[in-house]
């Protein structure tokens, strides 16, 4: 049978508008059309961008039609978190503080995108100024999980991932601090790509917590984020095969990341890491007992710095917060200057020793989530589920932004709690030849 637009890889929509099957224009009216008409479409985008659509896909069919087309993508519809600045259209970040703010420009990543021929269907939904890994919003909307409707999809980015998932975009643009860009496409049964901070510009994206915040991908297929890597690099994109299994050498981490895992996630784990190795991978052990260590250090990193650049306009309206957000945000007052230069220095030291001690292998990996995606009620109702879920979430991906790393999840076909490889910061292309071999070897 064959598949309608919705169920697509961006990669093969953008091969039928080169071989001129697939008309820009219609393709995106027919995802507007489907947001529009999708129960959950208010749930999933913040607000859609329909003028901006079609006007640049207008310019798509243009270029398709002269032989000009920018990349591979050019004509492609994709949705964007809403902290992604977009001239003079709200961006606000899931959080009443930003209410009304509109930008004058779109941010970098945006601006690079769109003259490479990406077409912006519209802003997506997301956790409070991106400060959490649950996914759950009530001030702004809580998007729907696509594999259980009465749980959270995950976050920070999860219209992102819930855009993509209930075929309202072909693929989307997330970000990425403590892993809100691989917690949804988890708990979605998406491919999600963190990337190493500081290999993108966040000019025009509001900011979280900048020693730490990345961009990446939200899409079907490793191919696709590769090609949106591309895309938002403004670089041409790379040949993906070419890597093999046979020759990989993978470290299974077991510090931190293998404690209190769930039954479903623990089995969809060990199950993916013994594809793997049936597909020729060489799985090796891996242990460094420091990392317990910078895992304790985040608490101090991460929420000294985000509440010093969000302390200003929360405390001139904090009710305008949901109450957990706020808390956590307020913690970072605990910690002094002292506390937060001490806790960089030991992290720096730390970041040595996982570089020395994984040189040798091509890719760690590790369950992407301990848990499965929560109930939403449930976590609005029970305060000790709240703080065990959450605590859990971003337990595991918070590892690769520790280290610094660049991650990719891929879905595992089971349970949608998701298989990590993380590699070496800048190494992303080969990375994404490591995934774009795995995912053969999961399908």
């Amino acid at each position: 049978m064959q598949r309608t637009w919705a169920e697509m890889t961006a990669a093969e929509l953008g091969r039928g508008i080169g071989e001129g099957r697939i008309n820009p224009v219609e393709l995106t009216e027919a995802f507007l059309d489907a947001i529009d008409a999708h129960p959950d479409g208010p749930r999933i985008y913040a607000r859609t961008t329909p003028d901006r659509a079609r006007s640049e896909a207008m310019a798509a069919v243009g270029r398709a039609r002269s032989g000009l087309r920018r990349g591979p993508l050019d004509g492609v519809p994709v949705s964007w978190k809403d902290l992604f600045d977009s001239a003079g259209v709200a961006t606000e970040a899931g959080s009443a503080l930003l209410k009304g703010r509109v930008p004058p420009r779109d941010a970098a990543v945006l601006e690079t995108a769109t003259l490479g021929g990406l077409v912006c269907l519209g802003k997506t939904h997301m956790s409070e100024l991106a400060f959490s890994g649950l996914g759950l919003n009530p001030v702004t909307a809580t998007p729907p999980c696509w594999n259980d409707p009465a749980a959270v999809p995950g976050g920070s980015s999860s219209g992102a991932a819930a855009s993509v998932a209930f075929g309202l975009a072909p693929a989307a643009i997330g970000s990425d601090t403590g892993g809100s860009v691989r917690i949804p496409a988890a708990w979605n049964d998406l491919v999600g790509l963190k990337t190493t901070a500081g290999s993108l510009p966040l000019t025009g994206t509001v900011p979280l917590c900048e020693s730490f915040d990345t961009i990446g991908p939200l899409a079907r297929s490793v191919e696709d984020c590769a090609l949106l890597l591309a895309a938002l690099k403004g670089e041409r994109p790379v040949m993906l095969p070419g890597a093999e299994l046979s020759v990989a050498r993978l470290a299974l981490l077991e510090t931190v990341a293998l404690d209190d895992l769930r039954d479903g996630p623990a089995k969809g784990f060990e199950d993916a890491a013994d594809r793997l190795a049936r597909g020729g991978a060489r799985v090796e052990r891996f242990v460094l007992p420091e990392l317990a260590e910078a895992m304790a250090l985040s608490a101090i990193l991460f929420t000294s710095e985000a509440y010093a650049i969000w302390r200003e306009p929360i405390e001139k309206a904090p009710q305008k917060m949901f109450p957990r957000i706020l808390e956590r945000f307020r913690s970072g007052a605990d910690f002094s200057a002292a506390d937060y230069v001490a806790a960089w220095r030991r992290l720096r030291a730390i970041r040595g020793l996982w570089t020395e001690r994984t040189a040798e292998f091509d890719a760690v990996i590790l369950p992407t989530s301990p848990i499965l995606p929560p109930l939403a009620n449930r976590l609005m109702t029970d305060d000790a589920y709240y703080v065990s879920e959450n605590l859990l979430t971003l337990r595991n991906t918070r590892i690769g932004n520790l280290m610094g790393l660049c991650a990719l999840t891929l879905p595992t076909g089971q349970l949608s709690a998701g298989i990590s490889l993380m590699a070496a910061p800048g190494q992303e292309i080969r990375l994404l030849r490591l995934g774009h071999a795995a995912e053969r070897a999961l399908a």
